[in-house]
């Protein structure tokens, strides 16, 4: 079966063309003018077909009272529905699991249930030898990409962390980071309690920006000391990013990530009486003045990527002890409008050109996650992963609208500017018109080394 999408610009990271793409089976079969020979021709004049987009980082479940509010099913349905064609989650060891026991675990709970498809990066909780002799087994099975938390509940002192780095090099992985100084945070967090601001106002104040950038620069210095690359997932202000530069001036390999909601929300909603809670994420939102330099970091591939950390919970959850900000879930929905928030603020904003967006939501994480370029390109022999964006189809974000188990959308009232009409999963019409069609439909993914 043979079908030719027929009139549209094809967006890849090194430019946009009026182009045809021919698709046969799940693969792209060609892209060119005027192609012929189809046995099923769908017109998309006057639309822009990328990649299918690659979300780096997902917290799907399974469900339980305080756990997130989506599993694989509703929320790779959700990410599917917004042009999303693969994430990347995460395994992470449980009691005396074996990394090998929680990555089968994961498999288990994504089999049969996931809409698009999917991988993941195994969350390392300590560094010794029992974890070391663990890892050629999940480098085997595809896991290249490996998690760790500078925060007090993960604790891993700078010289662990060195071996770590070389280790992980030497086998062909790299080392992804969410960079918080977590003893720092503790402290002012007790400070802030102490002194009865228990709301969620007190939030931002207790994970301030310079527990990122010091996190940030401690880290790029022990990765410097093992000559490691490393992935900083995610960034949200300007003195990580001066950090940032600074390693990569010193000649390392450091790659970084942010988020839609550090390019769009600000830390004013938490200040927003009883609706203060539920903008509750890891980092929390920044001032407003930290936006445009993330969006200039994007525009000229300092940023390399923007995933969604969709961890959603819902009000229920987010309100259970509003007056203990220690106690509400940190996380926010984003799988789902992801790709048109970015479509909407940075293409038709003028931050972005169209093959920008193509870079940021698709090759990139692609190649991050050593998917590239089986994914993240329209070119003969990747997997037919099309996004079919109609720049004419605005409407507006609502919670009501979405498929997140999650009962409201930190995006509620947001106007998009045009809307993903139609999604291609392996060269099958997966989304036509927000519809979802009805059966799961991912594979699991392994994955190679890092390529950017």
């Amino acid at each position: 079966m043979k079908t030719l999408l027929r009139g549209g610009t094809v967006v890849n990271a090194d430019g946009a063309r009026r182009l045809d793409v021919l698709l046969e089976g799940e693969k792209i079969l060609q892209v060119g003018r005027r192609l012929s020979g189809a046995d099923e021709t769908v017109d998309v004049t006057g639309c822009l077909l990328f990649p299918g987009f690659v979300d780096g980082r997902t917290h799907f479940g399974p469900g339980g009272e305080t756990a997130p509010a989506d599993d694989f099913a509703s929320g790779t349905r959700s990410a599917l529905r917004g042009g999303t064609t693969t994430v990347v989650d995460f395994a992470c060891p449980q009691g005396d699991e074996t990394l090998a026991d929680a990555l089968r675990r994961r498999q288990r709970e994504a089999d049969g249930r996931s809409y698009c498809d999917y991988g993941f990066h195994m969350t390392l909780p300590r560094w010794d030898e029992t974890i070391r002799s663990q890892l050629p087994e999940v480098f085997a099975a595809g896991v290249s990409s490996f998690r760790f938390y500078l925060d007090w509940a993960h604790p891993l002192d700078d010289g662990a962390l060195y071996l770590a780095l070389k280790y992980l090099k030497r086998l062909g992985g790299v080392a992804a980071f969410h960079c918080e100084n977590g003893s720092l945070i503790a402290a002012m967090e007790q400070e802030r309690l102490a002194a009865g601001k228990t709301g969620a106002a007190g939030y931002p104040i207790a994970h301030p920006e310079t527990a990122e950038a010091e996190a940030v620069a401690r880290l790029l210095r022990i990765a410097q000391a093992a000559d490691a690359p490393v992935i900083l997932s995610p960034i949200t202000c300007r003195d990580s990013l001066f950090e940032l530069e600074q390693a990569r001036k010193r000649g390392q390999s450091a790659y970084a990530t942010t988020c839609p909601q550090y390019l769009l929300l600000d830390d004013s909603v938490y200040y927003e009486g009883e609706n203060a809670s539920r903008y509750v994420c890891s980092p929390p939102l920044r001032d407003q003045s930290q936006q445009e330099p993330l969006w200039k970091a994007l525009r000229r591939d300092s940023v390399q990527a923007v995933a969604s950390s969709h961890r959603a919970f819902t009000l229920r959850q987010k309100e259970s002890d509003p007056q203990d900000f220690t106690a509400i879930p940190a996380g926010l929905p984003g799988a789902e409008n992801r790709g048109e928030l970015l479509y909407t603020f940075g293409v038709s904003a003028r931050r972005l050109a169209p093959e920008d967006l193509c870079r940021v939501l698709s090759e990139a994480p692609a190649r991050l996650c050593g998917l590239y370029p089986k994914k993240g390109v329209l070119q003969p022999g990747s997997d037919a992963d099309i996004v079919v964006y109609d720049p004419r189809a605005s409407h507006v974000i609502r919670a009501d609208d979405s498929l997140s188990r999650s009962d409201y959308n930190p995006y509620e009232g947001f106007v998009t500017s045009g809307g993903v009409t139609q999604v291609y999963l392996r060269g099958r019409l997966a989304v036509d018109q927000g519809a979802v069609l009805p059966a799961p439909d991912g594979r699991y993914l392994p994955r190679g080394k890092n390529s950017l």
